[in-house]
C-alpha cells in the first residue's frame, strides 16, 4: 500500500532517457513530490546520465521504484488518490483536469506513451497539453512533467 504525503506523485512508465528521469527528479524536489519509476527502465537509476541531469539533488530525490505497472497500478489503487493519465491520445486538455494534492500524474515512456489499454480503460483519467501534432508528435516528457505539475500546484495553491 502507497501512504504518500508528497505533495504529487510523478509516475513515469517504463522512461527511456536518463536526462528526462534526473531532470523530473529535480522538479519533484522543487515541488516538494515523490517521483515513481516503472519497470522496465531503459538505463540504471544510480546511471551518470541520471545523476548528471539531476545534478547534486538527485541523492535527494524521494524515488520509488516498482518492478511492473501491476504492481505500480495495485498500489496507487489501494492509496485511494487520484490520478491523470497524461497522454497525445485524448482531447481533454491537461488545464481542464481537476488536481487533488497527491494526486498521480502518470506518464508514459519517450518513445511509447502509456500503455492503449490503459488509456482506454480510464478516459476520464486521460489528459493532453495541446499541441500541433501535424508537426511534432510530443513534448520532451521533462517539459510535460513540468507544464503539468506546475498547472496542479496552481489549482492547489488558489
Amino acid at each position: 500500500m502507497l501512504n504518500i504525503v508528497a505533495m504529487f506523485n510523478i509516475v513515469l512508465v517504463t522512461p527511456d532517457i536518463p536526462h528526462n528521469t534526473g531532470a523530473i527528479g529535480r522538479l519533484c524536489l522543487a515541488t516538494q513530490s515523490r517521483l515513481h519509476l516503472v519497470k522496465p527502465l531503459g538505463f540504471e537509476v544510480d546511471e551518470k546520465a541520471v545523476k548528471r541531469a539531476g545534478l547534486d539533488y538527485w541523492e535527494h530525490v524521494d524515488l520509488t521504484v516498482w518492478e511492473s505497472l501491476e504492481e505500480f497500478w495495485a498500489g496507487m489503487l489501494e492509496s485511494g488518490l487520484g490520478y491523470h493519465l497524461l497522454t497525445t491520445k485524448t482531447e481533454k486538455k491537461y488545464s481542464d483536469a481537476r488536481y487533488e494534492k497527491g494526486d498521480y500524474l502518470i506518464f508514459g515512456s519517450e518513445t511509447r506513451g502509456l500503455p492503449e489499454s490503459l488509456l482506454s480503460e480510464n478516459p476520464e483519467q486521460c489528459a493532453t497539453i495541446p499541441m500541433d501534432l501535424t508537426h511534432v508528435r510530443s513534448l520532451n516528457l521533462a517539459t510535460a512533467a513540468g507544464i503539468v505539475m506546475y498547472e496542479a500546484v496552481r489549482q492547489c495553491s488558489e
